[in-house]
């Protein structure tokens, strides 16, 4: 019996993970989905846009109880997972002293560990062409102050990313980092709790579905890193030849933030 091939994709009920869903299921090697995110009532949103090839999981990635249901249906069905894409993740922009230690936490459980175990769990369903997609940001280029769990997340994600892809070279499965700049997405929302100092000004925002488009084709490309726009590309290399400390003093003057209160 043939092996379904299939795409994972967390997040998928908003952002760029509903755009991502919405692309791979005109795939026609794809024939399956399975899209997980929290919201029920978003997630059939999706499945009645998307057709009957999404099959909905409402689950909690923080919770290893939801991981480990993954990894046994993993198990059971044996599926080829030729797109594992990592999309579920949220921040808040904020000084330290507003944010609990439990959002904290939970913050890095999902941003990172969720996307770890993911990758983890799916590597041994992937063949030759298979691919991971992970979301990066463009906050993973330097520390970025008022939001500084977020960045530190996200610059994991990329670092991991771009290493796991070396690594699984030999298997022929790729993995891309996605390093978008702000999109037009409800992780803004939820992020901006009215803090005193916190992120307000998102310049260059950009829709996700062309973002989604852009790291699909270069994932297909066999990139390592997927950069959308000529303004996050610039945004990469100052990264890269100046200092972190400039680099932050920038930041918060594009904020109309001070070091101090």
């Amino acid at each position: 019996m043939d092996k379904k091939n299939i795409a994972i994709i967390t997040g998928a009920n908003s952002g760029i993970g509903k755009e991502f869903t919405k692309l791979l299921s005109k795939y026609s090697d794809i024939d399956e989905i399975w899209a997980i995110a929290r919201n029920q009532d978003r997630l059939n949103e999706v499945r009645r846009n998307c057709g009957e090839k999404i099959r909905i999981f409402s689950m909690d990635l923080t919770d290893r109880a939801n991981l480990n249901a993954i990894e046994l249906l993993l198990q059971t069905e044996q599926p080829d997972v030729r797109y594992l894409v990592n999309c579920a993740g949220y921040a808040v922009f904020c000084d330290y002293g507003d944010i609990s230690k439990e959002v904290s936490i939970s913050m890095i459980d999902l941003n990172v560990a969720a996307t770890v175990a993911m990758c983890v769990m799916c590597i041994p369903y992937m063949s030759e062409g298979s691919h991971i997609v992970n979301m990066s940001s463009q906050a993973s280029f330097q520390p970025v102050p008022f939001q500084n769990i977020y960045s530190a997340t996200k610059a994991f994600i990329l670092n991991y990313t771009r290493a796991l892809n070396v690594e699984l070279n030999s298997r022929g499965i790729r993995a891309t980092a996605v390093c978008p700049g702000w999109m037009n997405t409800r992780l803004i929302e939820r992020a901006s709790i009215g803090a005193k100092r916190g992120t307000t000004k998102f310049p260059h925002m950009t829709e996700p579905d062309v973002v989604a488009e852009q790291a699909l084709a270069d994932a297909n490309n066999d990139k390592d890193i997927s950069v959308y726009s000529g303004y996050i590309k610039l945004s990469h290399l100052l990264s890269k030849l100046l200092p972190e400390k400039l680099v932050m003093k920038v930041w918060l003057m594009q904020q109309d933030l001070s070091e101090s209160v």
